[in-house]
């Protein structure tokens, strides 16, 4: 594996803003940012009226910690959530990818080879990807209805630790003369990327708030590493295909401090297979 480290990046986006904006505007609308904040003691109390109604664990798992952020992708919704956990056996592609625990208590996420997704009607097939997750973290039901909107593949979260979420979206939002075997340098440097789609995943300007850098290459394979806060929030991404692939980790701030270590090693396992 080789690394290389850069400077946290504050570049503007005017040269991508043209391609972006126009696959942004042509294909769906682009939706604004929303702001949703809960306390500890409503997380709590959600977490208890979910339990004695008829949703049972996962409901609770997903109420009783996860105090969201700004942004529509980092947090997960907080109106229609016990309709949406019920119904998580009729989402399209719902297929469990998780692996048996290691000596370690990891397991290994892979994107199932039949998942369907219910988002993006009409692309090509989603190469499989895969990431790793300590004990306790669970998949979480995503809709086409997701507030993160359709390019959202997938989402996780530990009540005690943190949540994660896939973006899968095609390279056309960046430039219609990549192709169908995209590396991540084609589409940009990585203040590019990260100027392009930080925003949409903090839900605010990201100028100014990356604190790391990384470019790391597996198998002959580029990945974009960052850190950013506020709101705390590691990113790993890459490209194949004809897509963008990219994996976000977040928690709030007695999470972070408690769980870094983990959350780190999550976000840097993302690998497209």
């Amino acid at each position: 594996m080789r690394t290389t480290f850069l400077p946290s990046c504050s570049v503007s986006l005017r040269a991508l803003h043209g391609k972006a904006a126009a696959g942004v505007g042509g294909g769906r609308s682009r939706r604004g940012s929303s702001f949703c904040f809960c306390s500890q003691e409503e997380a709590a109390r959600g977490g208890e009226e979910e339990e004695r109604g008829p949703v049972g664990r996962r409901a609770a798992l997903v109420a009783s910690g996860l105090c969201l952020v700004p942004g529509v992708v980092l947090g997960f919704p907080r109106h229609g959530l016990a309709e949406a956990v019920v119904k998580q056996g009729l989402l399209a592609g719902r297929i469990p990818g998780l692996s048996d625990p290691d000596d370690k208590g990891w397991r290994t996420y892979r994107r199932p080879d039949e998942k369907s997704g219910g988002h993006g009607v009409g692309w090509s097939p989603i190469i499989p990807y895969t990431f790793k997750v300590p004990g306790g973290w669970e998949e979480v039901p995503v809709s086409i209805a997701d507030l993160g909107g359709t390019e959202i593949d997938l989402r996780f979260a530990n009540p005690q630790e943190g949540r994660l979420f896939v973006i899968v979206a095609p390279v056309l939002r960046f430039s219609d003369a990549i192709g169908d075997n995209a590396k991540i340098e084609q589409i940009g440097t990585p203040e590019k990327v990260i100027n392009a789609f930080g925003p949409e995943v903090t839900g605010e300007n990201v100028e100014g708030k990356v604190l790391r850098t990384q470019v790391a290459d597996y198998l002959g394979r580029k990945y974009y590493q960052y850190e950013l806060e506020p709101p705390h929030v590691l990113i790993t991404a890459t490209a194949a295909g004809n897509r963008l692939y990219l994996l976000g980790v977040t928690a709030n701030g007695l999470q972070w401090k408690r769980h870094y270590k983990d959350l780190k090693q999550i976000a840097e396992s993302f690998r497209v297979v």
